[in-house]
């Protein structure tokens, strides 16, 4: 029989892990490795039957290894607090998921809604879903990516992920994660920050996302994220001449 486990990695999400957790339902068991919450999160998912297990720490590499020496299951299948997991992705995942199986991890496809119900046009290809004993390690403090021992599959539906749902907590992110992004990159001895540059990355943000992912198609909504795109990494590299600037020798 396969056993899967279905965790979430959150941090004062009361008003979005409820739904994250009751479309794991599924699974055979939840865990929630919660990282430092000030508010009702960890009640809301005791009250869903999910395991509790607390780290805090800003590397979400170290937070993914951890969920993984705490599953109990043979399957583990990663969420986070503001996705959802779709009816046809769960007929997939009870398909095709299986001790037998020849691959030893899953591609998830992902939808993104910004402001609300906006569709964003490009879909994402997550690796969320691995055989437990496949999955060696998670690597990357911020933009973590899995090591994995084995073929990777591809599974029908999807993970519906509700993110930017409003301009201030958009603000507010940029804030917190823009300084951490700015020190892995003074860290890893990033070319001195000229005037030049911030143009630069600012259209390359910007085009990214309203070309490449054809932000174009979503209107209003579009032009407001690609835009902010374009802002938060501003912000980003701003923070980082600051660090330059103050560290200069």
């Amino acid at each position: 029989m396969t056993n899967i486990s279905g965790v979430i990695i959150a941090r004062n999400e009361e008003k979005m892990i409820g739904e994250a957790l009751d479309s794991l339902s599924f699974c055979d068991e939840i865990l929630v490795i919660d990282n430092g919450s000030t508010d009702k999160t960890k009640e809301i998912a005791l009250k869903a039957g999910a395991k509790i297990h607390e780290l805090r720490i800003n590397d979400f590499s170290e937070l993914r290894n951890f969920a993984l020496s705490k599953a109990e299951s043979d399957w583990i299948l990663y969420l986070d607090a503001d996705e959802r997991i779709t009816d046809d992705l769960k007929d997939s995942i009870k398909k095709n998921v299986s001790n037998d199986s020849k691959y030893a991890a899953f591609n998830l496809l992902r939808k993104n809604y910004y402001f609300g119900n906006h569709e964003w046009p490009y879909i994402e290809k997550m690796e969320r879903m691995f055989k437990k004993d496949k999955l060696k390690q998670w690597r990357g403090k911020l933009h973590e990516s899995p090591v994995i021992e084995g073929e990777v599959g591809q599974l029908d539906g999807f993970i519906l992920h509700f993110t930017h749902r409003d301009l201030e907590s958009m603000l507010n992110k940029t804030i917190e994660w823009s300084t951490k992004e700015a020190l892995l990159r003074y860290n890893s001895g990033h070319p001195k920050m000229t005037w030049w540059r911030f143009p630069r990355v600012m259209m390359s943000g910007f085009l990214n996302s309203y070309v490449k992912q054809k932000g174009y198609k979503a209107g209003v909504a579009g032009m407001v994220e690609s835009i902010y795109q374009a802002f938060s990494m501003f912000i980003t590299y701003a923070k980082l001449w600051e660090l330059q600037k103050l560290n200069k020798k």
